[in-house]
């Protein structure tokens, strides 16, 4: 029993019929019919209910109130008329004896519908984030965030996980992206980092003897936005165990995320454990992307040797071709010519095409090309009437990106290649421990520098000594995608001192630059540390999949817009003069307005 109310506005059925109630919510609409006759409807956060006015005086009350304006509504449950199946309260209504404006709504226009505030424009929604959140269908998103958090906590702890906070203060660390720096006013010309991740500290956590650890953690990180990826901060459930192998991390999740999948996502099913286990070559080679889709049915095939020697320059030697078959596919040429041309702006390449007529023929894109070498080319792929074949080329890694584009853009398009309705887990394993970076030209860090090499000492010694590639060794480090999503990045922890060392001098970092990066994990771990390991599945991208949204900012109650701006506070703001001289920071060059 509320204090202010005796129902909320989805609670009122045919056996309160008869009873003097009061309920409270926001004014959401008025519909007249006649001089003192109207509909009016009231919406709480739990759903809405019919008042009927019937007389003069309410009906002089309802007038002067403007929608959306917030009231309370006292009087008598009847049986409505004319019942409305589609909602819980539409058997009933409430005849009021009493009206009373509790916040007044001083706008007789609003920034947009409430009920259709999707369909206004994204910048309008972000200002007046308060007034989108009323509308049910935006709330819902927010009230499944919740709820999957909750189950989240619940799994966690069932399965001996302890919930410990970490330090949101810290200090600058270079984990891959930008660090948002926090001036330390009683320490001049030094500054605290928010922290990216609780990385450092969960490790120190399994070496202070804790045995497994779990948060609800935020991140921050100084990056653009994406459709999946929110700039400024995000969260994600972070977890770290002691004494583990790569096992028995994934054992956790196989267990821990299905069930909630299936209960709170758009479509009921989701892979049971074990996942699917694809190495790292493997999945671009197969797929195109080290995050597939696997609801589609479609692989990546290699034809470079299949048209070496045509007169199509994006197949000449030294490029890598890359094709995707599509059967049953029809597609016709205008619409296949739009695909391509997304394809493009994704993947910044130009895919190219040809198909299998009905009497067995190539035609279309660049099948003219290929016409002296149909009888290998239809074998290899085992092409029939009805095939498209999407083409990608140029060197390996381009090949690559652009034939996943294609292939996931045709899995969705073409009818029979797609299993939507479903989630589909796998990790991706066996990363590279480096690559050579595209500026440096240099040795460096592929993924996540504290992973441990698989191999461990023996394996970088080899490299040291010139007896490997250092491009050939594996980190012990896994990615968790769902849906073509990546959920989250994991690892076995470098744990020992020596390997750690070693790692880094492969790009040019020694003994001291560890020392003084990280400090108190180095430390930490010369006192004896556990093999540990961990992940951390995004929360944010997990209730976005779990809604079906296409934009991760559906999900976030108070998100940024794309240039991370809060346009609602009026963030980031300037700041006085005062404050700036407290925190000894000088302004050089221009400033926004």
């Amino acid at each position: 029993m509320f204090q202010s109310r005796t129902h909320t506005c989805n609670e009122l059925r045919m056996e309160n019929v008869g009873e003097k109630v009061k309920i409270v919510g926001w004014m959401e609409n008025v519909r007249e019919v006649g001089n003192n006759f109207a509909f009016v409807v009231v919406r709480d956060f739990y759903g809405t209910t019919q008042v009927v006015v019937e007389n003069a005086e309410m009906m002089g009350i309802v007038k002067s109130i403007n929608k959306e304006s917030t009231i309370s509504v006292e009087g008598v449950v009847r049986e409505r008329a004319s019942k409305n199946p589609k909602l819980p309260t539409g058997d009933i209504e409430v005849v009021p004896e009493k009206i009373e404006v509790l916040g007044k709504c001083r706008y007789n226009e609003l920034p947009f519908e409430i009920n259709r505030s999707r369909e206004a424009d994204e910048t309008q929604r972000l200002k007046y984030r308060y007034l989108d959140l009323r509308n049910p269908a935006v709330k819902q998103n927010i009230i499944l965030r919740c709820n999957v958090i909750a189950a989240l906590r619940q799994a966690m702890t069932e399965h001996g996980f302890l919930e410990i906070t970490t330090p949101i203060l810290t200090a600058s660390s270079p984990e891959g992206a930008r660090d948002y720096l926090v001036p330390a006013r009683k320490h001049p010309g030094k500054f605290y980092a928010l922290p990216q991740a609780p990385q450092q500290f969960k490790q120190l956590l399994m070496t202070a003897g804790f045995d497994r650890y779990f948060q609800i953690a935020p991140c921050f990180r100084d990056e653009d936005a994406r459709g999946d990826r929110s700039p400024g901060e995000f969260y994600q459930l972070d977890m770290e165990m002691a004494f583990a192998t790569q096992d028995d991390v994934f054992a956790v999740l196989e267990d821990v995320l299905p069930p909630i999948f299936a209960k709170y996502g758009t479509y009921n099913i989701a892979s049971s454990a074990p996942f699917k286990r694809i190495p790292y070559l493997e999945a671009m080679e197969k797929y195109g992307s080290d995050k597939p889709d696997l609801r589609i049915d479609l692989v990546v095939q290699d034809i470079t040797a299949l048209v070496q020697g045509t007169e199509f320059g994006p197949f000449a030697p030294g490029n890598t071709v890359k094709a995707i078959v599509v059967t049953d596919c029809d597609l016709t040429r205008k619409n296949i010519d739009k695909l391509c041309a997304d394809v493009e702006v994704q993947a910044g390449t130009k895919p190219f095409w040809f198909k299998v007529d009905e009497k067995g023929e190539l035609a279309g894109g660049v099948a003219k090309f290929l016409a002296d070498r149909k009888d290998s080319i239809v074998s290899a792929l085992n092409l029939k009437p009805g095939c498209l074949v999407g083409v990608a080329a140029g060197d390996k890694g381009t090949a690559q990106k652009t034939a996943g584009v294609m292939r996931k853009m045709l899995g969705a398009a073409v009818p029979g290649h797609m299993d939507k309705e479903r989630y589909e887990f796998c990790w991706i394993v066996d990363f590279p421990m480096y690559e050579i970076g595209e500026e440096s030209g240099e040795l460096e860090f592929c993924h996540n520098p504290f992973s441990m090499p698989s191999g461990g000492l023996d394996v970088l010694l080899k490299a040291e000594r010139g007896e490997i590639d250092p491009l050939t060794i594996t980190a012990d480090q896994y990615d968790l995608v769902c849906n073509g999503v990546e959920l989250s990045s994991g690892a076995v922890r470098n744990h020992d001192p020596e390997i750690m060392i070693k790692a880094f001098e492969m790009v040019r970092l020694g003994e001291e630059d560890v020392k003084k990066k990280f400090p108190a994990m180095y430390n930490a771990f010369c006192y004896g540390a556990p093999p540990h390991a961990g992940i951390a599945p995004g929360v944010d991208r997990m209730v976005m999949l779990l809604s079906g949204e296409e934009s991760i900012r559906e999900v976030i109650a108070f998100p940024m817009n794309k240039n991370a701006q809060d346009v609602m506070m009026g963030a980031p703001s300037t700041v006085e003069q005062k404050q700036l001289d407290e925190l000894h920071i000088a302004l050089v060059g221009e400033t926004e307005e």
